[in-house]
C-alpha cells in the first residue's frame, strides 16, 4: 500500500507552519540565525501524512549550535543536552519533543543535504525564504516509495545507516533501490563497526514496523548478519508460508517482534549485540522447546514434559506457535487466551508461606519441588481446593522428602 502524501509545496509549508505552531515550536525561531533551516523525518512525515507518537526536529543552524541550542534551553525552561561537542550537536528536550541542533557541516545549505543519509531526508525547509529546498528529489522519491542514496560514502560514514534502510521498508512499507540493495550485499559487514546498542535499537523498531514482515524477509534474503546456519538450521522458518492471521492484532503486536527477532538472529548473534537478558532467554526458550518436539511427538510428551512447557512459555506462547503443526496451533491459541485453563496458565492454590504454615517443611528445594508438583496437580484438574492441596502436599512430603536416622 502506497503512502498518503502531499506534493503541492504551498500545502506542505502550510502544514509545517500549522504543525511547527500546534506543538509551540515557534518559541525557539527568533532564537535562530539567519540561514537556519528544518530538515530530516519532521518534515518527511508531514508530507507523508504520517502522525507519529514521538516527535523528532532537526535544525541547522549556520554556526554556534551549542550557544544557539543554550541560550533557546534557557529560555524556554527545557533540558539540554550536548550530544556531540566536536561537531556542535545539541538536543533539547521540550513538552517530550526532542529537538536536535547542528552546525551545517557545508559550505552550502545543497553541500549539507547531499551528505545525508536518504534522498527522502534531504528535504529542507528554508526558515527565512519559508520555502522547501530539495536538491536530491526527495519529494519524487516519496511519492514513489522509493529509499535511494545520493552517495554511498554518506552510508559507510555511519553504517548504522545500512539497517536503517530496513526499518524505512518496515515502517514506511518503502522499496529500496536496486542501486542500494547491491551496495548493501557488499557492506553490510562494516554494521559490526556500529555501537552495538545502535544495532539493537533500530533491530527493535525493524520488527516493530506495521510492515515488518516484508522487512524480515528482506533481513533474511540479504543474510545481513552473516549467520551461517540461517538457511539450513530448520529453526529459521520459510516465512512467506506462515497464517499469521490466526493471531489478533494485539497478540501480534505483542508477539510478532519476539518471534522475528529469531527468525533473524541467532543466540550467539544476540549475545554479541547485547540485546537483553530477557530477549535472550525467551529465544533460548523457543529454540529449546522447537528443538524438544521435533524429536519428540507432541502426543507423546508425558505430564511433566507437556507442564514444562506450558510454564516456560506461559508468557510468550504466541510467539511459538508458529513452530507446532497446523492442526495445533489454533487449538493452542484458544486455549492460551482463556485465562482460566491451568496447563496452559500454571497457577497455584497456596503459596510457600502457606505451606510452611500448614506443613513441616522450610524454605529449600523440597519446597520448591513441591509447589512444582502442586501446579501440575492442578493444571490437570487434580485439585479443587484448599483441603485437598493440604492432604497432597503431605502425601508428597512423606513420600519424597529425605529420612532422618
Amino acid at each position: 500500500m502506497k503512502n498518503s502524501f502531499h506534493t503541492d509545496h504551498t500545502l506542505i509549508i502550510d502544514e509545517l507552519e500549522t504543525s511547527i505552531k500546534f506543538h509551540n515550536l515557534d518559541l525557539i525561531l527568533g532564537f535562530l540565525p539567519k540561514g537556519s533551516y528544518l530538515v530530516g523525518g519532521y518534515i518527511r512525515d508531514i508530507i507523508l501524512g504520517r502522525k507519529t507518537e514521538k516527535l523528532d526536529v532537526d535544525i541547522v543552524v549556520p554556526l554556534n549550535g551549542i550557544e544557539i541550542g543554550k541560550k533557546i534551553a534557557d529560555n524556554i525552561g527545557s533540558r539540554f543536552i550536548i550530544l556531540d561537542k566536536n561537531r556542535e550537536v545539541v538536543r533539547i528536550i521540550f513538552n517530550n519533543i526532542y529537538i536536535d541542533i547542528a552546525n551545517q557541516v557545508s559550505s552550502s545549505i545543497e553541500g549539507d543535504l547531499c551528505s545525508r543519509d536518504f534522498s527522502i531526508n534531504s528535504i529542507a525547509f528554508l526558515f527565512d525564504k519559508k520555502s522547501l529546498f530539495d536538491p536530491l528529489n526527495g519529494l519524487k522519491d516519496l511519492e514513489m516509495s522509493l529509499l535511494r542514496t545520493h552517495s554511498e560514502k554518506n552510508l559507510l560514514n555511519d553504517p548504522l545507516r545500512i539497517l536503517r534502510c530496513f526499518r524505512f521498508v518496515s515502517e514506511l512499507n518503502f522499496k529500496i533501490d536496486l542501486r542500494l540493495v547491491d551496495f548493501i550485499k557488499k557492506n553490510k559487514g562494516n554494521l559490526y563497526l556500529v555501537a552495538k546498542e545502535r544495532i539493537t535499537y533500530e533491530i527493535q523498531k525493524i520488527v516493530r514496523g506495521a510492515n515488518a514482515l516484508d522487512s524480515v524477509l528482506l533481513i533474511k534474503k540479504l543474510n545481513i548478519f552473516d549467520i551461517e546456519n540461517l538457511f539450513e538450521d530448520s529453526f529459521f522458518l520459510d516465512l512467506e508460508k506462515i497464517n499469521y492471521g490466526e493471531l489478533d492484532q494485539e497478540e501480534k503486536d505483542k508477539y510478532l517482534p519476539s518471534f522475528f527477532i529469531t527468525q533473524i538472529l541467532d543466540v550467539v548473534t544476540l549475545e554479541k549485540l547485547k540485546f537483553s537478558k530477557a530477549d535472550i532467554a525467551k529465544t533460548k526458550l523457543l529454540r529449546k522447546w522447537y528443538l524438544f518436539l521435533k524429536n519428540k511427538n507432541i502426543a507423546q510428551l508425558d505430564e511433566f514434559d507437556r507442564f514444562k512447557l506450558h510454564q516456560e512459555l506461559e508468557m510468550f506462547l504466541p510467539s511459538f506457535i508458529f513452530y507446532l503443526p497446523q492442526n495445533l496451533q489454533l487449538e493452542w491459541l484458544h486455549r492460551w487466551r482463556d485465562n482460566d485453563d491451568k496447563l496452559f496458565h500454571p497457577s497455584n492454590l497456596v503459596n510457600g508461606d502457606v505451606i510452611k504454615k500448614n506443613l513441616e517443611i522450610k524454605d529449600g528445594p523440597i519446597l520448591g519441588e513441591l509447589l512444582q508438583y502442586l501446579s501440575k496437580e492442578l493444571a490437570y484438574n487434580r485439585l479443587n481446593n484448599f483441603d485437598e492441596t493440604i492432604y497432597k502436599a503431605k502425601r508428597w512430603i512423606e513420600q519424597n522428602a529425605p529420612k532422618c536416622d
